[in-house]
């Protein structure tokens, strides 16, 4: 059994460290350590700002995004797109897509999956308040931005059956070579996805 180096309150943050996603418990040693050496450029403001966001997160009700106002900033928006409806699964999608840059559109937060052997049906999903969405908000196309798993292609597929009959266009992110990719490192699911998913030049 390793011996402890530092005092309790720095093996608690090491601790709390090693529960952040991408962590584990060697690197968390290191950013607690980097922490440490530069608190008071980073610790102190990083306190005061977990402090500040703590009491004022909320969750979106109308998207599920996360936010400090409900409706959140991207729901108070007047200039994207109400028409079209960008489905994820989580919010960590949301603000990727937001990164990217690419849509003026709202969204909607699922919530997750569908995964039954994680025991996740239709009932545990946001999915009763997107059909309420595509309603109430005349949503003329809804892209499901899931991920290409067997699980978010099942969800895919749920939704479309869920939104059919309804006077909506649903299409789905196109699958593929990536951006700057090389053919020859492809898997061959994504190499046919590609030619599946192929476009006019």
């Amino acid at each position: 059994m390793s011996r402890a180096v530092a005092g309790p309150e720095i093996e608690r943050l090491i601790q709390l460290l090693a529960r952040l996603p991408g962590l584990g418990p060697r690197s968390a040693r290191r950013v607690a350590l980097h922490l440490i050496r530069k608190r008071e450029a980073l610790m102190a403001p990083l306190s005061a700002a977990l402090g500040d966001a703590l009491g004022k997160i909320v969750e979106c009700r109308r998207c599920g995004n996360i936010d400090v106002c409900d409706p959140c900033t991207v729901c108070s928006d007047l200039t994207r797109d109400g028409r079209t409806l960008v489905v994820v699964a989580d919010v960590g999608d949301l603000w990727a897509l937001e990164r990217a840059g690419a849509l003026n559109a709202r969204y909607h937060v699922l919530g997750g999956v569908l995964s039954p052997l994680d025991g996740v049906g239709p009932d545990d999903l946001n999915l009763g308040k997107l059909v309420a969405r595509v309603h109430e908000d005349a949503v003329s196309e809804v892209i499901l931005a899931l991920g290409a798993t067997v699980d978010g292609q099942t969800t895919a597929h749920y939704i479309t059956d869920l939104l059919r009959g309804l006077d909506v266009r649903v299409s789905r992110l196109a699958q593929g070579v990536p951006v700057g990719g090389e053919l020859d490192y492809l898997d061959e699911g994504t190499l046919s996805a590609a030619i599946r998913a192929r476009t006019p030049m």
